[in-house]
């Protein structure tokens, strides 16, 4: 009997924190139904993300759509940083998942296609701070090296993984754990290592997963 009620409780607390989490996101672009992010997250620009239907982040997630740099945290208290505008765009495809702490950051495109899997802790943003000297702090630098990035359809990116600015990853490729991703990686391939490197593709005449030659 007590196993019951606490479990009937737990359910109603789930059911609970779920409707708030809706109630609590903000005004996007667009939003689709069944879309769920789930607390702690971070949204910044809202209004530049567009969002599918039945997309699913896990909690620490972050949507950041950033118009200007720096923000209030990279300030120098003097002024003593560069000052930058950007128009950003986020579009996430529909039946997107990602398992927690999924970061998103763009200053100039980030498209994630249809049913993209991201693994825990995965970190994707087309832009990086500026390393000009090494006489300033690189957080007064401003950034650089912006370029957009797409995630192909189906994709499954691997726990703790890196995509670095102006890449594109082809539908149904895999990026291992651990990888950070430098280059493009063709559609239906499997890409390793950090800077990552496609070991496998699948073959299309054979209908199976072939080693890259040297990696077999």
């Amino acid at each position: 009997m007590l196993r019951a009620i606490v479990t009937r409780l737990a359910g109603l607390s789930h059911r609970g924190r779920k409707w708030w989490d809706g109630k609590t996101l903000p005004a996007f672009a667009t939003a689709a139904a069944g879309f769920e992010m789930q607390r702690p997250r971070s949204i910044v620009n809202p209004g530049s993300i567009h969002v599918g239907s039945a997309v699913k982040l896990g909690p620490g997630s972050e949507l950041k759509a950033n118009t200007r740099f720096p923000g209030g945290w990279m300030r120098h208290p003097q002024g003593e940083h560069i000052t930058q505008a950007f128009e950003p765009t986020i579009i996430i495809g529909d039946r997107v998942t990602a398992t927690r702490a999924l970061q998103v950051v763009a200053f100039d495109e980030i498209v994630i296609e249809d049913d993209v899997m991201f693994a825990a802790n995965v970190f994707v943003s087309d832009g990086s701070h500026g390393v000009t000297t090494g006489e300033v702090p690189y957080k007064y630098q401003g950034i650089t090296g912006i370029a957009p990035i797409r995630i192909g359809r189906g994709s499954w990116i691997g726990q703790n993984a890196v995509i670095m600015p102006g890449v594109t990853i082809g539908e149904l490729a895999v990026i291992g754990a651990n990888s950070v991703v430098t280059k493009n990686v063709p559609a239906r391939s499997v890409a390793v290592g950090a800077p990552a490197r496609v070991v496998k593709y699948w073959d299309l005449t054979s209908q199976r997963w072939q080693s890259v030659e040297g990696d077999a």
